[in-house]
């Protein structure tokens, strides 16, 4: 069977566009329907859902409060648990005081001894007190002081003073032989608990004894 088709151009293309025109209404239908959906659940959630979950959270804040406030010495336990937290911070803040000894030990010429030893870790002082076989020996303790420093192992810093305001507050001589008190300040970082600390003491000292509080000459 043959068939031909009588509709002229123009009617078939006014067709192809009311169907498109059919399409892109329905296409236009489905998204705003869509669009009105998320806006009512968005609503929903924002007006009932959070709402909800806003209250239940103060009144769980409110319950936790009331039984915190009803907790017997809260104000102390508080400050208990403060203070505890502190202490790691604290411990690795502590001088390393067993170093003084040694440090001293190498600083201290082999002719002194020493009678008096006050460190202060707060204003980083230190008294030194003692006596030795000449006002020299003195001299040149004070000298070794000034003239001693350290350096942070690894570190590229290079050297420091390691004692400081080196003072000799007052000295004697009778037959036995000197008495002196030296006062100085020290460099903290000496006694820094995260860093390893070598002192450089001029050979001119002649330091090193084993027991510098032995009996005096």
């Amino acid at each position: 069977m043959v068939q031909f088709n009588l509709l002229p151009d123009v009617k078939l293309e006014y067709v192809k566009t009311q169907r498109t025109k059919h399409l892109l209404t329905l296409a236009s239908f489905v998204v705003s329907i869509a669009g009105i959906a998320v806006l009512v659940v968005s609503l929903v959630t924002v007006d009932v859902v959070q709402k909800k979950s806003l209250s239940d959270e103060n009144r769980d804040i409110a319950r936790y409060s009331s039984q915190l406030k009803s907790t017997a010495d809260l104000n102390k336990i508080l400050t208990v648990q403060n203070q505890l937290k502190t202490l790691s911070t604290l411990h690795d803040q502590k001088p390393v005081t067993s170093r003084l000894f040694a440090y001293i030990s190498q600083v201290t010429p082999a002719q002194a001894n020493l009678n008096q030893l006050s460190v202060d870790f707060v204003a980083d002082t230190l008294t030194i007190g003692g006596k030795a076989p000449s006002l020299d020996v003195v001299s040149t303790y004070t000298d070794t002081l000034k003239a001693t420093q350290y350096a942070v192992t690894g570190s590229n810093e290079g050297k420091r003073s390691a004692f400081s305001k080196v003072v000799l507050g007052s000295f004697g001589r009778n037959d036995s032989g000197a008495t002196f008190t030296i006062t100085c300040n020290f460099d903290p970082i000496i006694f820094n608990t995260d860093d390893n600390i070598a002192l450089t003491v001029p050979a001119t000292a002649n330091a090193g004894q084993s027991n510098i509080f032995q009996g005096g000459n």
